[in-house]
């Protein structure tokens, strides 16, 4: 009902005055005044890369109506029917069309979908979001004090690591690139919140157009910087125009923000191969700048964001090992969509200390290296070097697509590596992983989908249990101090009795499927997914924690990981 009635009543400012932007404004406060130009520059970078060349112009209007006729006649819906018409008339006339015809429409074809891609910042919702939003989240945790939320209840369940203070020292001298984990649709929400606590600027961001469907979400994410991918469109020119915006924005020093990992890790595991595009464009942002003699650089803050409770953990898991996550690379029907699921996590969450944390790692240049407090690259002993010089040839910077392509794989190298050592392990993931090596110690020669049957067929005594979560616990504190990973306060401090009595409590209050039981004084798994879902974040560590006679089990579960 209350869905129904949000997505009848749009959501409206009212009372809110006009903005002007002031100095010492967030960049973003400036970006409506060039979205025009922004948009112009990105569509004329797109149409001259094509016009030059006649055949890869035709190459490429055939591959726009090709893919737009195949997407246009699986979707059945009103768009289909406004615009399937176009695209098969265009197609039948593309070789017939001379040159100024056909660089006529491929500057309609880039000019709609650029406009349809670009985003909005308004000034006013900023201002009102950064009110309303943790006043809105704090309500819907405590309901008793909806009309005056506790102001400490966000604060409970997020928490913000990381040398805040170095990052924001650099967020005037450059832009700042923030490249997170992707684990639920919640992490843009969160960042963002985690941002501002920290005095840490707004950023733009890419945002699934499945998302703006929810009335709340689709509100703030228009108004707040949120450019739409539309994740159904597999034309190239559309791919080109995403790169190219977002690129753009950041030669322009708009901070800038985007999920290497693509979509959300159906796993639950810590994204090891990254998507390089819009990687690439941020590199290629910072050669750019220096072709053109425009001093601003470009500064990567890999970012971990780390869940004891995940929203959609059971969708994702089950996407997972139906090996459907390229056929369903869109989720349009999880527990995201759906807001009374909302209110269940929130008030779930309201009784767990630093239920999410956010951890900002270290700021890295485009070529990995690391950042000195004035913004100097630095070398792994620490001399100080030019990163201008990677984009020079004969002393002068010059662009080179190869090159920048090769220094992108070496960042995203880097940046799985920081994934791995800055993730913050939960107690929810850690119990998890002691269950579900037991699972597997006590099911030798089954496959993981065979086990995946066992419910409730399987159990430890706590005792037990409590002893090699203590022994697992004891060995992440010992790569937590070799710097190899990180684990939560919760993890550091808790008794192992204390920790087993409290995932059971997270994971039951809230999902409907039960991933281990106290029955007395055993535990007992209920749903093996569920359970492997959360265990999934310890994959490349479980070698590391196991003892001998654990080992086996841990190869195999480590072995879960290969090629993912």
């Amino acid at each position: 009902m209350l869905k129904r009635f949000l997505s009848e009543r749009p959501l409206r400012l009212p009372h809110i005055k006009p903005y002007v932007p002031r100095p010492g404004d967030p960049s973003f406060c400036w970006f409506n005044s060039e979205r025009d130009d922004i948009v112009s520059e990105v569509v004329n970078r797109v149409c001259m890369a094509h016009e030059s060349d006649r055949g890869r112009l035709e190459i490429a209007l055939n591959d726009a109506a090709f893919h737009e006729i195949r997407r246009l006649e699986k979707q059945h819906d009103e768009e289909a029917h406004d615009r399937l018409g176009y695209w098969r008339s265009m197609i039948r006339r593309i070789g017939k069309m001379d040159d100024t015809e056909q660089r006529r429409v491929l500057h309609t074809i880039v000019t709609n979908m650029t406009r349809d891609v670009a985003g909005n910042f308004d000034p006013r919702v900023y201002r009102f979001a950064r009110r309303a939003v943790p006043r809105m989240i704090g309500g819907i945790m405590e309901p008793r004090h909806l009309m005056a939320p506790a102001p400490d209840a966000v604060g409970r369940v997020l928490k913000v690591q990381g040398d805040v203070e170095h990052l924001r020292k650099l967020q005037s001298e450059g832009s700042l690139v923030f490249v997170p984990t992707h684990s639920s649709n919640l992490d843009s929400i969160v960042l963002s919140q985690a941002l501002e606590v920290s005095g840490l600027p707004p950023t733009i961001y890419g945002a699934g157009k499945n998302l703006f469907t929810n009335p709340i979400i689709s509100f703030f994410m228009h108004n707040l910087g949120a450019y739409r991918v539309d994740r159904r469109i597999r034309v190239n020119l559309y791919k080109e125009i995403l790169k190219l915006y977002s690129q753009v924005m950041i030669e322009r020093g708009y901070h800038s923000l985007f999920f290497p990992g693509g979509t959300r890790s159906r796993s639950g595991m810590i994204e090891r191969r990254l998507k390089l595009g819009l990687l690439g464009s941020a590199v290629e942002a910072f050669s750019m700048n220096r072709v053109r003699r425009v001093d601003r650089p470009v500064w990567f803050v890999p970012t971990t964001i780390n869940y004891a409770l995940v929203l959609e953990a059971e969708t994702l898991i089950k996407d997972w090992l139906m090996d459907e996550g390229e056929a369903r690379y869109i989720i349009e029907d999880d527990e995201f969509s759906r807001i009374d699921r909302w209110f269940s996590f929130f008030r779930k969450v309201v009784g767990m200390r630093g239920a999410c944390i956010i951890r900002f790692g270290d700021p890295i240049d485009p070529f990995g290296n690391n950042v000195g407090s004035r913004g100097e690259s630095l070398t792994p002993n620490g001399r100080e070097i030019d990163s201008g010089g990677y984009i020079e040839r004969r002393g002068k910077p010059v662009t080179d697509p190869a090159r920048d392509g090769a220094y992108t794989r070496e960042l995203g190298e880097v940046l799985a590596k920081r994934y791995e050592q800055d993730t913050v392990l939960m107690s929810t993931q850690v119990v998890a992983h002691v269950l579900f090596r037991h699972l597997v110690q006590s099911t030798p020669g089954m496959d993981l989908f065979a086990r995946q049957r066992l419910r409730g067929e399987i159990g430890l005594d706590c005792e037990t249990l409590g002893r090699e979560l203590g022994e697992a616990r004891d060995r992440l504190q010992e790569l937590e101090r070799q710097g190899r990973v990180r684990t939560s306060e919760v993890v550091k401090g808790d008794t192992p009795q204390e920790l087993l009595e409290r995932a059971p409590s997270i994971w039951n209050g809230y999902h409907s499927s039960t991933a281990a039981r106290l029955e007395g004084d055993r535990v007992v798994i209920g749903d093996p997914s569920l359970l492997l879902y959360y265990q999934n974040r310890l994959v490349p560590f479980a070698e590391a924690i196991a003892s001998p006679d654990q080992r086996q089990a841990a190869c195999e579960i480590e072995n879960l990981g290969v090629h993912r």
